[in-house]
């Protein structure tokens, strides 16, 4: 006979109804992992495009294949129709209308979809020792040696004399050449090894390799680069003179891949923050017939303070929900002042081979679930948004309500360093704002790593907050 399940003491029942005891999600669903697995191939195939035009060219003629419409200034659109918005091919915009009126509040998402990359000088090639190179200046925060002897593609456009312009795509496909910025050998290197890591390599030394053969004429001096500016002519129809109306950048050419034997986790470039316009991406065309209207942002310029036309310092977004107010002559600050908006962004996820920078109470775990992050900045909170209690607490009530795991994080202790995100951006124009993601290892890296889990319950967690019925009495 089974022996009876001992009771709990007062002290047990006390401690399970007062205190918070955060654990793997694991622990809970360990069949989840495959239940995400789906949703995880989707993810991978989106973060094939590294690019923010990549991403905007991708997601586009999805929405049209949905059954989004381009929004048409002064329409009155009714409950359950949806529309999109695009912003010089570097932001999308997606808005499926609710049940109630605009001026009643909007559900906004935002995640940026610019990365961590290093963008070409706008007289970028030259050739030294009978080799050629692409000059660069590196884009967002890096660790500059991480980007020295991997192998490197090319992404971007290029606007011709003519006006045409030219997207340019180099060394993606298994067929593609490698490209790669060269590194001192070891057997040299005593000097630049004993150099504080953020001194082993230079800005100007992250030059890219791209050639070494010459072109077939004695009476060409720069034969080398000549032949590469040949080749990319006979291509893309490109001269020198192009370059300096080009936005061409390297990443690297790694493609998303499973990451442990367990296959748990997903490890890839330009995860940040790619996982997370993919979670509100996702959510945001599945919504359907909700309560309050949705909006989704793909944002750009924030790994360089969001400015710009087309970063969220920019009025783009604001001036969008103003055209869509505007049918029904609702006042944008009514609409803002009633609205809710998720920064979705990721957090530093605790590494165990650098616990000093941790403090693990308040940072976040890889498999716990999406993190919301009340607060962002640098050595106290400069430069962050800070969520309300009262956001903090509506958003918590959505996720408790539809059951998702989740919890809270800040981006390592507190003099040690720190970050911001665009939830500042947005909650100027008095719209309470909160920062969701999950978190990450390795950010910033060629190559960062997720947790399959958190990426799929971040979507769920999208989709509940798209979803909500309850207004924001606040």
């Amino acid at each position: 006979m089974a022996d009876e399940k001992e009771e709990k003491s007062l002290g047990q029942q006390l401690e399970e109804r007062l205190l918070y005891k955060p654990e793997p999600v694991a622990k809970k669903n360990h069949g989840l992992l495959d239940e995400a697995k789906d949703f995880g191939e989707e993810y991978k195939q989106f973060l094939n495009n590294k690019t923010e035009r990549e991403i905007v060219d991708y997601t586009v003629p999805i929405v049209q294949k949905l059954g989004y419409k381009e929004f048409v200034l002064g329409t009155k659109y009714q409950p359950g129709d949806k529309v999109y918005f695009v912003n010089r091919n570097k932001n999308l915009i997606t808005m499926t209308f609710g049940k109630r009126p605009v001026v009643d509040g909007v559900r906004i998402s935002v995640a940026h979809a610019d990365s961590p990359r290093l963008d070409f000088k706008p007289n970028p090639l030259f050739e030294s020792t009978d080799m050629a190179y692409f000059k660069t200046h590196y884009y967002g925060g890096i660790k500059k040696y991480q980007w020295t002897t991997i192998p490197l593609s090319i992404h971007g456009v290029v606007t011709l004399k003519d006006g045409k312009n030219v997207k340019v795509t180099i060394g993606e496909d298994d067929a593609d050449p490698a490209l790669c910025i060269t590194d001192l050998l070891i057997h040299l290197a005593y000097d630049q090894v004993q150099k504080p890591a953020a001194k082993v390599i230079d800005g100007e030394q992250l030059n890219i390799l791209i050639g070494s053969w010459p072109i077939d004429d004695e009476k060409v001096s720069a034969k080398v680069k000549l032949n590469i500016m040949n080749i990319l002519f006979e291509k893309y129809g490109i001269t020198e003179n192009d370059f300096q109306s080009a936005e061409l950048c390297a990443c690297p050419a790694f493609h998303p891949k499973d990451l442990g034997l367990d296959r748990s986790m997903i490890g890839a470039y330009g995860q940040d923050d790619k996982v997370c316009c993919f979670a509100q991406f996702k959510a945001e065309i599945e919504t359907v017939d909700p309560e309050f209207t949705s909006m989704m942002v793909f944002a750009d310029k924030e790994e360089t303070g969001s400015d710009g036309p087309t970063g969220m310092r920019s009025v783009f977004w604001k001036d969008f929900l103003e055209d869509v107010a505007s049918a029904w002559n609702y006042p944008i600050r009514h609409v803002l002042r009633k609205s809710l908006c998720l920064s979705c962004d990721v957090n530093a996820a605790v590494d165990p081979g650098w616990p000093e920078v941790f403090e693990s109470r308040n940072c976040s775990f890889l498999g716990r679930g999406p993190v919301v992050s009340k607060y962002t900045g640098s050595r106290g909170k400069y430069s962050t948004n800070d969520a309300s209690a009262e956001t903090m607490g509506y958003l918590r009530s959505i996720l408790d309500e539809a059951e998702i795991p989740w919890q809270v994080g800040e981006l390592g202790k507190i003099d040690v360093g720190g970050g911001g995100t665009i939830a500042s951006e947005i909650s100027i124009h008095n719209l309470d704002t909160i920062d969701m993601g999950v978190p990450v290892l390795s950010m910033h890296a060629p190559m960062e790593v997720t947790s399959k889990v958190d990426d799929y319950l971040l979507y769920k967690a999208m989709k509940a907050f798209f979803a909500c019925k309850v207004p924001k009495d606040f």
